[in-house]
């Protein structure tokens, strides 16, 4: 169970800093209450986990080498793929996150104008939160981790990362994100990857 939260926490914190959902999160607390903000987008991370850990529990239903070999696969792809981005970037700050974030908000605000009190700013996150989750590269790591691993530990683990990186967005992401490297984070997350792609191949 300690490892699959150790995967869990790592591989999600990694991966959500500076992608879409932390700077809706960000662009949303600069507007409205934080605590509102996060606690909206904590729960839609919190339910999206859930979701695919349940769908990653659905998967041990497989065969058990097809859905260890997978989820290896899925670990050194994402890998692979993140550091060959890493390798194409520059050090500037992530500004096609920021705009795909704020393409988001401006494309949901209209519909939600009315949602004016608490609950509607918790709603608003939410839902905006949820959707820029649903079939991000997090998710498929949350199902692939919960298929091979304990599905508490991989649950409480990527439900803490969310939160750490919620937080982060919250309190200060615009000011983090000028001073983080998009290009190391990048690398950090594909040598993660690769790392427990093949710590999963050697456990077999």
């Amino acid at each position: 169970m300690l490892t699959a939260f150790t995967a869990g926490l790592l591989l999600i914190t990694v991966s959500e800093l500076g992608d879409k959902t932390f700077f809706i999160t960000t662009l949303l607390a600069m507007r409205h209450s934080r605590r509102l903000v996060f606690v909206g987008a904590v729960a839609a991370l919190a339910a999206m986990t859930v979701l695919s850990v349940l769908m990653g529990q659905v998967a041990t239903l497989l065969p058990a080498k097809l859905v260890h070999w997978t989820e290896v696969a899925l670990f050194i792809g994402f890998g692979l793929k993140l550091l060959y981005n890493a390798n194409q970037m520059s050090s500037a700050p992530p500004d096609n996150e920021v705009e795909e974030a704020k393409e988001a908000i401006d494309d949901a605000s209209p519909k939600l104008a009315h949602w004016r009190d608490g609950w509607g700013i918790v709603a608003q996150s939410f839902g905006l939160t949820f959707m820029a989750e649903w079939g991000d590269r997090t998710q498929f790591t949350t199902v692939a981790l919960s298929a091979g691993n304990h599905p508490l530990g991989v649950t409480v683990g990527a439900i803490a990362g969310h939160a750490v990186c919620a937080a982060i967005a919250v309190l200060g992401g615009c000011f983090v994100a000028r001073r983080i490297s998009e290009r190391a984070i990048t690398a950090l997350g594909g040598a993660l990857f690769l790392l427990f792609g093949i710590v999963a191949a050697a456990g077999r």
